[in-house]
């Protein structure tokens, strides 16, 4: 969500916090208001929650204050699917790779840098139907295995995979569920992940452009087939990539 901030005289700066997590706020001059993304989980309760704002004004004097955010109980698909069981019951093997990567993931995703690497609104991987949404509650042979925590697009294995916007490649690399993978830093905690590639174009460390080409789409990893798969991660939680994909941003 985008959280808009008029204050009724001028500011140097202004921090937030709303559910645990860091609000960064910067100025937009063409509109003359303050602006900060933030977002919920699928795990988040309906209800109203504070917004804890930190401001200084340009003379120096610290002003604190709050307002309420609702947020609305959301409503989700659910599926259930028989699939072979090596899509549910991992060897020994390849619990072990889990685990593996799981450390990796660990320590990459929770790094929250201060400075905002993305500029202006989000734009899609790519120019194709969507073919599952956020938030599916997904019940694989009988058993609930996950919710689904990104949005998977219908494209063939090959087709170019575009960066949602500008930031520094995090992870580029192979992992057992999402297969090859490239993970962006936009800074401020918030992460982009491109799963299941079946090229990967990008090396980690490496700045990229928004619209830039990290990849080309495939099935590798975890999947039945081939499709993109990408998700928003935010401070340590997945929100739903189209919301962010439908904000107008300065």
């Amino acid at each position: 969500m985008l959280f808009r901030v008029n204050p009724p005289v001028p500011l140097k700066s202004l921090s937030g916090s709303w559910l645990g997590h860091d609000i960064f706020f910067a100025y937009d001059s063409a509109t003359r208001t303050w602006f900060g993304i933030g977002g919920v989980s699928l795990q988040t309760h309906a209800g109203t929650y504070p917004l804890a704002l930190t401001a200084s004004t340009s003379r120096g004097t610290e002003l604190s204050f709050e307002r309420r955010v609702s947020v609305h109980r959301g409503r989700y698909p659910s599926i259930s699917v028989t699939v072979a069981k090596q899509y549910t019951e991992p060897s020994q093997e390849q619990l072990q790779e889990i685990k593996h990567d799981s450390a990796i993931k660990q320590e990459s995703f929770h790094r929250i840098t201060p400075d905002r690497q993305w500029s202006g609104t989000f734009r899609i991987p790519v120019s194709a139907p969507i073919s599952d949404v956020f938030g599916t509650r997904r019940t694989f042979n009988g058993k609930v295995q996950s919710m689904h925590q990104g949005l998977d697009y219908a494209v063939p294995k090959g087709t170019p995979v575009s960066a949602l916007n500008s930031g520094t490649v995090l992870l580029a690399r192979p992992l057992f569920f999402e297969g090859n993978c490239v993970v962006l830093d936009h800074g401020q905690g918030l992460l982009t992940l491109y799963l299941h590639l079946s090229e990967i174009q990008v090396k980690e460390g490496e700045h990229v452009e928004s619209g830039q080409e990290i990849g080309l789409s495939g099935g590798t990893g975890r999947a039945t087939g081939a499709h993109l798969h990408i998700a928003v991660r935010w401070q340590g939680v997945y929100l739903n990539p189209a919301t962010l994909l439908g904000l107008k941003l300065p």
